[in-house]
């Protein structure tokens, strides 16, 4: 009989102790469910980014400017904020998991449409509804992980949400290069006649059909059963995710929900229009977006472009970097209910910053070419490439998880699903912005834009020291 190691039998007595205890066939099946709740997020980081490889091509085709172009790939992070703003209301109305097909749904009409566009105006239309699709999913999958994990694996379940969403950015834009060099470049005719830029856009419906047919799957959230009086459903869910604590569980679910009245958005209001909860939740999804990290994503092939290197060569870069996003992701997986919320994200802050810092001093001293373009000569271009994914590096362990597993646990259940829906609509609209000006900053200057990014990168450090509690190990019922 193999003995456990000290850690392992001091890691099983605080679980006993704590009530938390799960057989293995239990964590398997958390798990399992969270992956397939997660893959809204998958499909939120494919939608967003493979607009990335026919970026250009859209700009030969319609012949659109700057500021047309930066609408149209961010018109679905429009959608996007509606989307989390009337998601959390309609997962209080029809369930989790409900609310997850209605997501599946918009994004297969969305990827149609949009692979079909006439124009930039009716594919911007298209984009608006897929938007709404990734805003739907990038609030219910936290909250529904958040509700169905184990307290002592909610971090990094939680996490999964974050591995989904850079997972579907690898993915997008893994199949952007794919496309792409088969057919010679974006524009190239390729199966059955259609512009490879319409195929890389087509590529989503598979994962969306995928996604639909996974959350029929799936059980409803216990705390959403209970809170409907659906008891025994409620009781059957959590047997499944753990085991023996399943009956502990459901009494304190029971009383939190019975001492709380059921949520509304005016629930949200405090001294300063908001509750300061949410306040903070509403500034971490702000920051989360001001440090920049998605015009890496959206723009990075044109930008690499744009000083010297080649359409493959920055498509492959861009595949680069997606991959050094998975990778830490896996580190904060790991780490994050180890270290704790808090020093994950001073850490990372403390990262971006630097590169960030690095980035705009790089950009901004480099010589113009004729276009106005700055060209990195020497061992700048290595440097910007080094200090870009090492800043990839310091968000992907950091900011893109561990915000993502903050907000679907720091609320308490009565105000979850709205306060939720309100965080993530800022996140969204924080987002439209740093898309739709990066091109015109880019034009202007890209050192003052990276500069812009520092500044928010130095914020979110103060931010999360004087404004943020370590969440760690808390069950939501204590929240």
């Amino acid at each position: 009989m193999r003995m456990m190691s000290p850690v392992n039998w001091e890691e099983w007595m605080a679980r006993v102790r704590e009530g938390a205890m799960a057989d293995e066939g239990s964590v398997s099946k958390v798990v399992l469910i969270s992956s397939v709740a997660a893959l809204g997020g998958f499909l939120f980081g494919f939608d967003t980014s493979v607009i990335n490889g026919a970026v250009g091509a859209l700009a030969s085709v319609f012949q659109a400017g700057d500021t047309a172009i930066g609408l149209a790939v961010s018109a679905a992070l429009i959608g996007s904020a509606v989307g989390a703003f009337v998601g959390g209301e309609l997962a209080d109305r029809l369930g989790r998991v409900r609310v997850m097909v209605v997501a599946a749904v918009l994004f297969a009409v969305s990827t149609v449409g949009s692979g079909l566009a006439f124009g930039l105006v009716d594919l911007s239309l298209w984009r608006l509804v897929g938007g709404i699709a990734v805003g739907i999913a990038s609030v219910i999958a936290p909250a529904y992980i958040a509700e169905i994990a184990p307290a002592h694996l909610r971090g990094r379940l939680g996490s999964l949400q974050q591995l989904a969403i850079v997972t579907g950015i690898f993915s997008a834009l893994l199949v952007d290069y794919f496309i792409a060099t088969q057919a010679g470049s974006a524009e190239s005719p390729y199966w059955f006649g259609l512009p490879a830029w319409r195929w890389m856009l087509l590529s989503e419906l598979p994962i969306a059909i995928f996604y639909g047919v996974g959350a029929l799957m799936i059980p409803e959230s216990p705390r959403y059963l209970v809170a409907k009086k659906h008891d025994a459903k409620a009781l059957t869910v959590l047997r499944t995710i753990l085991g023996r604590g399943a009956e502990a569980k459901m009494g304190e679910i029971r009383r939190t929900i019975s001492t709380e009245a059921s949520g509304r958005f005016k629930d949200l209001r405090g001294r300063f229009g908001l509750l300061p909860i949410v306040w903070i939740g509403i500034a971490l999804s702000v920051f989360q977006q001001f440090v920049g990290i998605n015009v890496i994503f959206y723009y990075s092939s044109i930008l690499w472009q744009a000083v010297g290197f080649s359409e493959k060569d920055s498509l492959a870069i861009t595949v680069i970097t997606s991959v050094t996003n998975i990778v830490t992701t896996f580190i904060a997986i790991a780490t994050v209910d180890r270290f704790g919320r808090k020093p994950l994200l001073i850490v990372g802050s403390v990262g971006m910053a630097l590169t960030l810092g690095v980035l705009s001093f790089v950009f901004g001293s480099a010589p113009l070419d004729a276009s106005g373009n700055p060209v990195l000569q020497g061992a700048a271009g290595t440097v910007a490439l080094f200090a870009a994914n090492l800043y990839v590096f310091c968000f992907g362990m950091s900011w893109g998880p561990v915000v993502w597993v903050l907000l679907g646990e720091m609320f308490n259940n009565r105000i979850r699903a709205h306060a939720l829906a309100l965080a993530g609509s800022a996140q969204w609209v924080a987002n439209f912005l740093v898309s739709a000006t990066f091109p015109a900053l880019r034009t202007l200057s890209l050192g003052l834009a990276y500069g812009l990014y520092t500044a928010s990168a130095l914020g979110s450090l103060f931010f999360v020291i004087f404004f943020i509690r370590e969440t760690r190990g808390r069950e939501l019922e204590d929240m």
